[in-house]
């Protein structure tokens, strides 16, 4: 009965690539040229921040950045560069409403923090203010988390972290800009702090641009008692190889 369905669906619903829409052996993958347009982030990298190295620096390397400042997060984990049809696939996930990308995008997250996820104790996405989820409707990054959480077989807190202040959209502010907008943005509420005490979380974000976003909600996290905190993102905005 699977088989007929599934034949019954792609009869239905031909296998396209999620980027550019031709024709592909099954659902749910890109064409051979998306594929190569992929910038997927692979060892070496800085163990903290995830930025990839132009060459090998050695086991457990950490950037120069990372040292001069490092982050609240305790490591950052992303699939691929933002551009491309990595950048596309984030903007067709968040702006037009195709969630049916999230399990494909969630798998891709899985295998590059594999590590992490198998130590961590849940996950937990980064979210949207309540007014601003009314009007999109969903969260991308809770689509995110929900699949990632899913795959890894560990519990995806939905409740545990909130957005109490409406702030700006970050596309277009600089750096000290975002940090402001998202400064107190977020807040564990009364009676779930013992979700977050003592644990190992792996927060999700769709992308990492300057990191105020993340920085900020894991600070609460931190403070809420959380022993580690792993930042998952699809994408990462960076301007090339240190």
């Amino acid at each position: 009965m699977a088989l007929i369905a599934e034949t019954a669906r792609d009869l239905l619903y031909p296998p396209a690539c999620c980027h550019c829409g031709v024709s592909i052996a099954g659902h749910g993958g890109l064409c051979p040229s998306c594929w190569t347009g992929m910038r997927f982030i692979e060892r070496p990298y800085c163990e903290v921040l995830g930025t990839p190295f132009a060459y090998e620096e050695g086991e457990g390397a950490v950037s120069p950045e990372a040292m001069a400042e490092p982050p609240v997060f305790d490591r950052l984990r992303s699939v691929a560069l933002h551009d491309g049809p990595a950048r596309q696939l984030v903007h067709q996930l968040k702006y037009r409403d195709r969630t049916d990308l999230a399990p494909m995008m969630a798998r891709w997250m899985v295998r590059s923090a594999a590590t992490e996820l198998a130590a961590c104790d849940a996950v937990i996405a980064v979210p949207l203010h309540r007014t601003r989820l009314l009007s999109r409707r969903f969260n991308q990054s809770a689509e995110l988390a929900r699949h990632v959480a899913r795959l890894a077989d560990r519990p995806f807190l939905a409740a545990t972290l909130v957005r109490s202040k409406r702030t700006q959209r970050q596309v277009g502010l600089s750096a000290t800009a975002r940090e402001t907008n998202v400064r107190g943005a977020f807040r564990v509420p009364e009676g779930m702090a013992e979700t977050v005490l003592g644990r190992r979380l792996v927060l999700v974000d769709d992308v990492y641009t300057t990191g105020a976003t993340v920085s900020a909600a894991a600070r609460v996290l931190k403070r809420a008692g959380a022993a580690d905190v792993t930042v998952l993102t699809f994408a990462r905005a960076l301007s090339g190889l240190i």
